[in-house]
């Protein structure tokens, strides 16, 4: 009984999923059929899908595609589709085809909404947004206000400023340094990173010529004073008074400023950037370079900025002359900080005319000072509420207690991986009596004893944070001071790393030697 070929709309149904409709057996054994010729065969393959067909998938993507064809293009059909609006007619789309001289619809958009659109992304899509097309990379280029150059042919040719028109946050440091950018050694500094090669000359890292020379430095400065007279922070390296004078007089908006490897005379230039609010000055790096603000700098700095809000000096040389022109000239200044710094001895005694200082800052200082005078003569900041000192040497018991007098008045105290802090040294900060807050870190001398000797006497403190004095122990801890303990508002107490390791892997099993994981087998 021979079986008649079913209808093409008919369902079919393949009792035998392991054979289908294109194999010779499918229709040999199931519809009782010779197989068919090749050049027939060619003709029942299903038709590949073309790029159209992958495409348009979703209903939403082929609604909005097909309704902006008909708005802003032409009409795809001239008679008018019977389906239903949800489910359009797609049957010019079969035709379509994804031709890269197709018209680009973005384009119908202005500047604005994509910049809006733009501004909505995260930062990190930028990058990729820009490399669609020229216009995306221009206005992805609008959208960046920050950014640190390292060619200095990209300033000079005029580069930065068609592809970065609005920026407000510009480095030149790493542009400035002539070094092999190839070069796979990469040397960091606290303030900056460089490439060098091999060669390590007496002078350091970099040898004199590796800086671009300052008239060099300056003609840039102008072209960025003309271009960016919108300018809020400057980082520049070897600039002179040229080349600052020109952003004073066109960045009027400039707050803040970082000038690396810099002498006295240059900053007689930024004395006409009014609103200027922040200043950093790097005068010398150990290894890299070695330039002298002293206080004749200082001394012009104040005298041209009395705006300044936030002032550091990193390896600067000054005396009590240029801290006292500092308090004077600058009565808004509210931080001050000092990095390894070169200062003569009697420089804290200058502080006393900083009427409106709240913090101080003292960093990788080899000494504090090293010929402060008479406790009489040194004053004290009235205002100062906060004192850190971060990897200083606390070695000069003169200088600690002439640093605890003119701080006197000072509420939190902030501690950091200081060498030579013991008991004697840390005794004399109980001359600040007002004390609220104190954290000890990485001060391995420091014992209970001369802990509980100055918190017992600070009758305002509510805080403590004691972290890595493995000299501490908690089993020393007196009834006195665990009484203090459990009045404070915040205490954190992890004084010995060594002993909390251990209480956390009790056990574990860990921690003894390999006694888990490394035992003898017994034969």
């Amino acid at each position: 009984m021979s079986h008649s070929p079913e209808s093409p709309n008919s369902p079919k149904i393949n009792p035998n999923p392991s054979l289908t409709p294109n194999s010779d057996h499918y229709y040999h054994k199931n519809l009782n059929l010779q197989p068919l010729p090749p050049s027939l065969k060619a003709k029942r393959r299903p038709r590949a899908q073309s790029l159209p067909d992958i495409g348009f998938k979703e209903q939403a993507l082929k609604h909005v595609i097909y309704k902006m064809q008909q708005q802003f293009h032409c009409p795809l059909s001239i008679t008018p589709s019977a389906s239903p609006p949800s489910e359009p007619d797609l049957t010019p789309f079969q035709s379509l085809s994804f031709d890269p001289t197709a018209p680009d619809y973005t384009s119908l958009l202005s500047d604005e909404l994509l910049l809006k659109v733009f501004s909505k992304l995260p930062i990190s899509q930028h990058v990729s947004n820009s490399l669609v097309c020229k216009r995306w990379l221009y206005l992805n280029g609008r959208l960046v206000q920050s950014l640190k150059i390292t060619g200095w042919s990209f300033v000079t040719s005029g580069r930065v400023f068609n592809r970065f028109p609005n920026l407000t946050d510009l480095d030149l440091v790493r542009s400035c340094i002539r070094m092999p950018n190839n070069s796979s050694i990469l040397v960091t500094h606290k303030t900056m990173t460089v490439n060098i090669d091999t060669n390590f000359t007496p002078n350091g890292f970099l040898e004199e010529t590796a800086l671009l020379p300052s008239n060099a430095v300056d003609q840039g400065l102008i072209m960025i004073a003309e271009k960016y007279p919108n300018l809020q922070r400057l980082v520049a390296i070897g600039a002179s008074e040229e080349g600052l004078l020109r952003i004073a007089e066109e960045c009027s908006t400039l707050q803040e400023l970082e000038l690396h490897c810099c002498g006295d005379l240059a900053l007689k230039g930024i004395s006409g950037i009014k609103n200027l609010q922040g200043v950093k000055l790097i005068g010398f790096i150990d290894g890299f370079y070695n330039s002298i603000i002293s206080d004749i700098g200082l001394t012009l700095l104040a005298q041209g900025c009395r705006r300044l809000v936030k002032l550091e000096l990193c390896g600067c040389e000054g005396s009590y002359d240029g801290i006292k022109a500092i308090g004077q000239c600058c009565q808004m200044l509210e931080e001050l900080s000092l990095s390894d710094h070169r200062m003569d001895g009697g420089w804290l005694a200058g502080l006393s005319f900083c009427g409106n200082l709240k913090t101080l800052r003292l960093k990788s200082c080899k000494s504090i000072d090293k010929s402060p005078g008479a406790d009489e003569h040194l004053g004290s900041c009235a205002t100062l509420e906060e004192l850190h000192l971060h990897c200083c040497q606390i070695r000069d018991k003169q200088s600690v207690k002439a640093l605890f007098l003119v701080c006197e008045n000072v509420r939190d105290i902030v501690l950091q991986n200081c060498w030579g802090l013991e008991d004697d040294m840390f005794g004399l900060a109980s001359i600040c009596r007002r004390v609220k807050l104190l954290s000890l870190e990485g001060c391995s001398l420091l014992t209970i004893k001369g802990l509980e000797s100055v918190v017992l006497s600070w009758k305002e403190l509510q805080r403590l944070i004691v972290m890595s004095c493995n000299n501490i122990k908690d089993t020393e801890v007196t009834p006195e001071l665990a009484t203090l303990f459990s009045v404070l508002k915040e205490l954190k107490w992890r004084p010995d790393s060594r002993s909390l390791l251990s209480s956390n892997l009790a056990g574990t099993g860990m921690g003894k030697k390999g006694g888990r994981f490394f035992k003898r087998s017994k034969d």
